[in-house]
């Protein structure tokens, strides 16, 4: 097969191309130019071009054909003005999903394919298997990469199946250290190469400074609530249905400055997000204090002293139904229909039980156990074992 490679300029897309290259299949290699704009990266220089050169040397080593394709244009109008416009709203969006449902697995897939690929293939950890349903038709499977401590599958949450028909993840089997291992063997530019911690494809940003290119400072109040607020003892109401217990378990409160006490100033809620501790300016508490709502039309921040605080636990979470998406669209569940699942909605939370509940308003997940820091704009995915079979925006 001719397999483009989406190779980054690190260990794990290097290795990728290795190991198809190994199996016979006629390699090329693909870098994406994504961000122009080295003022709010941490490094001296524009990552992009590290990276670039780095990925050059690898399909160098490895004797396939190299080419960059500029992207910028289309990541700032789908990626980067998304992220502008949800901090805006006060949300808290992942960067990193998007670009794989818009970026890599679309228009980069797209342009694969016009260049004869049968199929592309990145270095994420997680895998894809296919079955064939009782009508004969080919059902694509997005499972767990092997290495616990480095599964990626939450990032490709919004995946559909024809995009999973094209799909190719080699290193979804091996760990990272089993992965360093070969490109430390056959002599690799990338084997001791550190992790991006950074957007995708832009490299480290000072996230405060890079918002800051569009989103203006604006000086506001932090209110602290305080554990023994009359708003964390109101009874729990009685309900007449299943779906009126989730909409209150899974409700915003709407805190007011007399619920609280002012403590502190800020520059601006829309650079803080549910669960944020640093960067407050917050002293005289024993325990860090978090952030537990924001006031976006008032620009106030509420927080909360300690990991525990009530105001941070929910223990469900709303989808609008027009936010859901399934990657196995033969599992989407009908009105009034529910389903015992895996759930997580961050990339290093670790897998809660849950059930998810399906109704003609939205769509729930009710977690066994309440969850910190649910934030407006996370991604939810939940899984059926290794499988995960479904993504929504939290609203």
């Amino acid at each position: 097969m001719k397999i483009v490679v989406g190779l980054s300029g690190g260990v794990d897309s290097s290795v990728t191309a290795y190991l198809l290259q190994q199996q016979g299949h006629e390699v090329v290699a693909l870098f994406m130019r994504n961000w122009n704009d080295a003022s709010v990266t941490l490094e001296d220089e524009c990552p992009w071009i590290e990276d670039s050169n780095d990925a050059l040397m690898v399909a160098q080593k490895l004797g396939i054909p190299f080419q960059v394709i500029d992207m910028s244009e289309l990541y700032k109008e789908r990626i980067v003005d998304y992220m502008f416009e949800e901090y805006q709203r006060g949300r808290t969006p992942n960067p990193d999903v998007l670009c794989n449902r818009e970026v890599k697995f679309d228009v980069f897939m797209k342009t694969a394919m016009s260049l004869g690929a049968d199929k592309v293939a990145t270095g994420h950890y997680a895998r894809v298997h296919s079955t064939i349903d009782e009508n004969g038709k080919e059902i694509f499977h997005l499972l767990a990469g092997k290495d616990n401590n480095k599964d990626q599958s939450y990032f490709l949450c919004q995946l559909n199946q024809d995009q999973l028909s094209k799909a190719l993840f080699p290193i979804g089997e091996l760990t990272k250290p089993q992965v360093r291992e070969i490109a430390k063997e056959i002599g690799l530019v990338t084997a001791d190469k550190k992790d991006s911690q950074g957007l995708c494809f832009i490299g480290k940003v000072s996230l405060p400074q890079f918002l800051q290119q569009q989103l203006k400072p604006n000086e506001g109040e932090i209110v602290e609530i305080f554990k023994d607020s009359p708003l964390f003892a109101e009874e729990t109401p009685e309900f007449s249905n299943k779906e009126e217990e989730l909409n209150f378990l899974s409700r915003k409160i709407n805190y007011k400055k007399t619920d609280g006490k002012v403590i502190g100033k800020h520059q601006g809620a829309q650079f803080f997000t549910i669960g944020q501790s640093r960067g407050l300016g917050i002293g005289g508490h024993k325990e860090s204090c978090f952030i537990v709502s924001r006031d976006m039309e008032n620009n106030i921040l509420f927080v909360g002293e300690g990991n525990h605080f009530p105001g941070l636990y929910k223990k469900a979470l709303k989808i609008d139904n027009s936010e859901l998406h399934w990657v196995r669209e033969d599992m989407r569940l009908q009105n009034g229909e529910s389903m015992e699942v895996m759930a997580r909605f961050r990339y290093r939370q670790s897998l809660q039980k849950a059930t998810v509940y399906q109704f003609e308003d939205a769509f729930y997940v009710e977690f066994e156990e309440p969850q910190s820091a649910i934030a407006e704009g996370q991604f939810a995915s939940w899984y059926l074992d290794e499988e995960l079979i479904g993504s929504g925006v939290i609203s």
